[in-house]
């Protein structure tokens, strides 16, 4: 009887040892939000949301990320603050949204003739990693990547300065600036907000990759791309964590974050590149037309921009080595 007492509270004993084990993986397990302003079928969205699967698959599921693409969580522009006040714990979308708060960052997006997204995703990281700029500091910034060469959308042909003097185009950032220096007019407004603004004709036209014209269907509202590659300026888009959620995990964790986030600069890379193939295809079906600059107007149109470098040289802070760096990692990738 004794023994069998003895036998019975041993086994008891292991059932709560099973339940305590259960509750505290259960517990360890990290559950996070991840905003994302893409759409969710945009390209980089669903890369986006293969970075978050694979950090669950290498971390055998400790932890587990729920995506919102679309800016559902938070807004295009919100999206940085929302991942510093815990709103999401990790978040993607472009520094250039929020026009002034990042200056070293900006210098990502001078139009420095960008051949494709795989150099401006390896120059727009290196450039994050090796500068750490004070003004990410409230943020864990795991990745930066950035598109191919921002090219000219437009409802009617332009293959001038002349054509494009007095032109509403919609611009972000520092592309607002270029904007001006070709003597169009800027109208800031993020992605979201372009299809029904060019439809509507509250702008004749978009800079941007040419991806924008399937990935965000503006081919259906606009019928003609300028190739103004000799100015092709990118757009960085960040993706960081919370800070007190980086400083809380284990060093295992932090380390399979940060091995998977320098894989990603590429995977994101590669995606602008196949999304430009296939905006160029899908313009091109619609029947819109793609419109070369002549070697003397593209001449131009890169002196007409040279002084948006100038400026941002002469009004930031560290400026000139912020160009200088920059150019540098640009010659390392894009000889």
């Amino acid at each position: 009887m004794v023994k069998r007492l003895i036998q019975l509270f041993l086994c008891l004993l292991g059932l709560i040892g099973v339940m305590v084990v259960g509750v505290g993986a259960e517990e360890a397990a990290e559950k996070w939000t991840f905003s994302i302003f893409f759409p969710p079928t945009h390209a980089q969205a669903k890369v986006a949301m293969d970075f978050a699967k694979e950090i669950e698959k290498r971390t055998d599921h400790r932890v587990e990320i729920t995506c919102f693409p679309g800016g559902t969580l938070t807004g295009a522009s919100q999206v940085y603050d929302g991942v510093v006040n815990g709103i999401s714990d990790l978040g993607n979308s472009c520094f250039a949204y929020t026009r002034g708060r990042f200056p070293a960052m900006a210098v990502v997006d001078l139009p420095l003739g960008y051949l494709n997204g795989l150099v401006a995703s390896r120059v727009a990281d290196s450039f994050a990693m090796a500068a750490r700029p004070e003004e990410l500091k409230d943020v864990k910034v795991l990745y930066v990547h950035a598109h191919g060469p921002g090219l000219l959308h437009t409802r009617k042909p332009v293959q001038t300065l002349k054509d494009l003097r007095g032109m509403k185009i919609r611009a972000t950032g520092l592309s607002a600036k270029i904007v001006e220096a070709l003597g169009a007019v800027p109208v800031a407004m993020p992605q979201g907000g372009t299809y029904e603004a060019l439809q509507k004709g509250v702008v004749e036209g978009t800079f941007g990759p040419i991806e924008v014209l399937k990935g965000w269907k503006q081919g259906e509202v606009v019928q003609y791309t300028t190739e103004c590659f000799n100015v092709g300026y990118t757009t960085a888009m960040f993706v960081v964590m919370n800070l007190q959620k980086w400083n809380a995990l284990p060093d295992d964790i932090k380390k399979i974050m940060d091995a998977t986030s320098r894989e990603w600069v590429d995977v994101h890379g590669r995606a602008w590149d196949d999304a430009d193939r296939e905006g160029r295809e899908y313009t091109l079906g619609l029947g819109n037309k793609i419109l070369p600059l002549s070697a003397e107007e593209s001449a131009e149109w890169r002196v007409a921009v040279k002084p948006v470098i100038e400026d941002y040289i002469r009004t930031t802070p560290d400026g000139q080595t912020h160009v200088d760096r920059i150019q540098g990692i640009l010659n390392k990738y894009q000889p």
